[in-house]
């Protein structure tokens, strides 16, 4: 049974290997998961079972260190809605204080 939310705090990611290793930790990914925005697709799209939402906090840190790799990350977030729309991947809006 999947989780209905997932939420993963990229606080502290600088790096394309860092926020795909929090991609692959919270999200379930296999061993052979690598650092790629090709894997990412696939993963999401036919490898693991995802939960209805993936919310993403603190990314602002990750997009200022990787422009380029954010405008990936924007595309992906926009293809995955459009081939699942029942499932979302959400880029929070500011973190979530305690």
């Amino acid at each position: 049974m999947t989780k209905s939310s997932v939420t993963i705090d990229l606080a502290g990611i600088t790096t394309k290997v860092a926020i795909h290793q929090a991609f692959k930790q919270h999200l379930g990914f296999p061993d052979w998961y690598g650092p790629s925005w090709d894997a990412l697709w696939d993963a999401i799209i036919a490898v693991v079972e995802m939960p209805e939402e993936v919310l993403l906090l603190n990314w602002q840190e990750f997009a200022e260190a990787c422009p380029k790799d954010m405008q990936i990350l924007h595309q992906i977030i926009a293809d995955y809605h459009e081939e699942l729309p029942n499932k979302q991947i959400v880029l929070a809006k500011q973190s979530l204080e305690a």
